[in-house]
């Protein structure tokens, strides 16, 4: 059930809108009891400051309060970064909320992960469908973070995208990949990519997100959500209660104020990565949410002047790999078995659908970066490179009647042509 909602028709909600809602939906539901609030990282639009004392107000009765950044495996937060995230001063933190923890979620040490159960392989592979491939593995171990164990209520905030690799981002994503332990991160998302991003984005129900919702039935602390629609700096929607029909509700409206439906697909798109992707392992969503409009042969050029690293965490990997199409890596699998899923599932996410037959890789479209990273580099990750500097934006825009399209903000609104979606089988 939902406890509390508010959508906005048009435009944005208010501020004492938003404030009533969460008001509504979480105050006396959590008096005298221990709640891990999970939130998202910088590299997620949200009014993060405002929700941030709205939720320490709404929860003032809870006997303790523990933030935790959904990290999933994005590199950890400095103490500066937690209180630039939600809008504090170092003061106010050792201050008037020294009674509130700032947490980083640390999927890769194992001293902060407990085991909740097994997703086995049969389940899986009844998820998969006809995509299911041996390099998805066994059974999958269900771990998370002990601290989802460590509290009494669980309460997910976070905003509502189309997303790549579940099809709407948010709800219990925000504990698997959000909170857990490498291997759901790595087989959701590898599925996601057996499934490919063409099959997958923009659509609630996929076996990725069904996937989670499993893994989510062995915790056993109650959840609550908080799901955000989000548009420019604002919200248009707020629905709190359980985190299956919150989740349905927002899928919903960012469905409405999130995809733009084509009638024809564009051949080039300057596809602008803003600053807080500031690493390719998040900025490639400027290519993922563009791909599904861009037609056979065309390139997405993502713009990301300020943008140098590849990937702090997975850099080495990718180096290793370079990015390629789904196929590259089923057809060559000997080679690049004891690559993290999670790793491959990103390279064939950023490079696209495509084919590899006869030894010959045949991307669907080309990918082209025009970034701070160099020539050379782009050169061996198998991408294009563009100057950045020789980019005149103007000349970009306003140009769709020729196929070629601008988009200044790229990475949360999804470009999708209409009646595209395939079988999951393709």
């Amino acid at each position: 059930m939902l406890y509390a909602q508010a959508a906005a028709p048009t435009g944005l909600l208010s501020d004492e809108t938003i404030r009533a809602v969460m008001l509504q939906g979480l105050q006396d539901r959590f008096r005298g009891q221990r709640v891990l609030v999970l939130l998202p990282d910088h590299t997620r639009t949200l009014p993060l400051p405002l929700l941030f004392r709205l939720l320490v107000e709404a929860l003032s009765d809870a006997r303790q309060v523990n933030f935790m950044i959904a990290l999933g495996t994005h590199p950890t937060l400095s103490d500066e970064a937690l209180c630039k995230l939600v809008g504090i001063t170092a003061e106010e933190r050792a201050g008037k909320y020294r009674h509130v923890g700032l947490l980083n979620h640390a999927w890769d040490n194992p001293a902060a992960l407990t085991t909740l159960g097994t997703i086995t392989q049969d389940e899986v592979k009844t998820l998969a469908g006809p995509v299911w491939h041996p390099s998805l593995g066994g059974d999958v171990p269900v771990r998370i973070n002990r601290a989802a164990l460590e509290h009494d209520q669980i309460l997910i905030v976070g905003p509502t995208f189309p997303h790549e690799v579940v099809g709407f981002s948010g709800g219990a994503k925000y504990l698997f990949p959000g909170i857990s332990g490498p291997e759901m991160i790595n087989v959701t998302h590898w599925l996601g990519a057996l499934v490919t991003i063409l099959n997958t984005i923009g659509i609630e129900v996929t076996p990725m997100r069904q996937m989670i919702h499993r893994a989510a039935e062995c915790i056993p602390t109650p959840i609550t959500l908080a799901a955000l629609v989000v548009e420019d700096h604002g919200l248009a929607g707020v629905f709190i209660g359980d985190h299956h029909e919150a989740f349905h509700a927002a899928a919903n409206l960012s469905a409405q104020r999130h995809i733009l439906w084509l009638d024809q697909p564009y051949r080039r798109v300057l596809s602008c990565a803003p600053p807080m992707y500031d690493e390719l392992w998040t900025g490639a969503k400027a290519m993922y949410k563009l791909e599904p409009g861009i037609a056979d042969g065309g390139e997405v050029i993502v713009y990301a002047p300020h943008l140098d690293t590849v990937s702090i965490v997975h850099g080495h990997y990718l180096r290793q790999t370079g990015y390629h199409v789904r196929d590259y890596f089923l057809q060559q699998w000997d080679r690049f078995n004891d690559i993290p899923l999670g790793v491959l599932a990103h390279s064939t996410h950023l490079k696209g659908s495509g084919t590899f037959e006869n030894g010959v890789e045949i991307p669907r479209i080309q990918v082209t970066l025009a970034s701070r990273i160099p020539p050379a580099e782009c050169a061996a990750l198998n991408l294009g490179y563009m100057d950045p500097a020789c980019i005149q934006v103007a000349e970009w825009q306003n140009r769709e009647s020729e196929g070629i399209l601008y988009v200044p903000k790229a990475g949360e609104h999804l470009y999708r042509v209409k009646n595209q979606v395939k079988s999951r089988g393709v």
